[in-house]
């Protein structure tokens, strides 16, 4: 990938490390909350439910600006984090955060539905024998689960290499700092004779996404085969 310049490479390295971030921080949440919702029966679950998958319902620029209004230097949290040395806002972490709020609800419906689709039988069986829930989920449900946990961490890495809106509002554009993938391809489009580095970002994006997702699908059906020969 030498055709790409030292300004293309720095915003794809950027872009891999706030999607590494986002993905691993998010993934044990991610993982509770889709048990959670597969599993349990609690008062407010549906509320729960409605806010996993609302940032795939609102326009991304409010999901940044909502987050600005949380972590941002005027706000307690921000402040709060500043002091803890922890600032997100106008920084790559503030990146990271983004993305991991954007990516949140595909990897948790991709987790549930590979939760769901196991027997609870067999979880009720082992449960029998004497093991704690803690055991029962570590021995049966998550090696059962496994495909579904990873196809869904997949595509939340997918998705936080193209998240924009959030990211651009939340933490700018700044060159070395917050410039991802998808926002040096906004600002190469704005530049005179800029098309040609949008046009090898853009094939770098395509070549991700598709990798991601035929990743993601091998998996599903993998999970879709161990469940049924369980």
């Amino acid at each position: 990938m030498g055709w790409l310049g030292p300004e293309e490479w720095q915003a794809v390295a950027l872009s891999l490390r706030v999607s590494l971030v986002a993905t691993l921080a998010s993934l044990p949440l991610g993982l509770f909350v889709a048990y959670a919702l597969a599993r349990w029966r609690f008062p407010g679950r549906e509320l729960l439910n409605g806010l996993v998958h609302l940032p795939l319902i609102l326009p991304p620029v409010v999901t940044g600006y909502l987050l600005l209004l949380a972590f941002g230097p005027a706000a307690p949290a921000g402040r709060l984090l500043e002091a803890l040395g922890l600032a997100v806002a106008f920084r790559w972490t503030g990146a990271a955060l983004a993305a991991a709020v954007m990516a949140f609800p595909l990897m948790v419906r991709a987790m549930r539905l590979s939760i769901e689709a196991i027997d609870p039988r067999l979880e009720e069986a082992a449960a029998t024998l004497g093991a704690s829930r803690l055991r029962v989920f570590a021995t049966v449900t998550l090696p059962l689960a496994l495909p579904g946990v990873l196809a869904g961490a997949i595509l939340a890495f997918a998705k936080a290499m193209g998240e924009f809106g959030a990211t651009i509002t939340f933490v700018a554009n700044i060159p070395g700092e917050t410039r991802t993938l998808a926002s040096a391809v906004y600002t190469f489009l704005q530049v005179p004779g800029g098309e040609g580095a949008a046009l090898r970002l853009v094939a770098v994006s395509v070549a991700l996404a598709l990798a991601a997702l035929a990743a993601s699908e091998a998996l599903a059906r993998r999970a879709a085969r161990r469940v049924q020969g369980a």
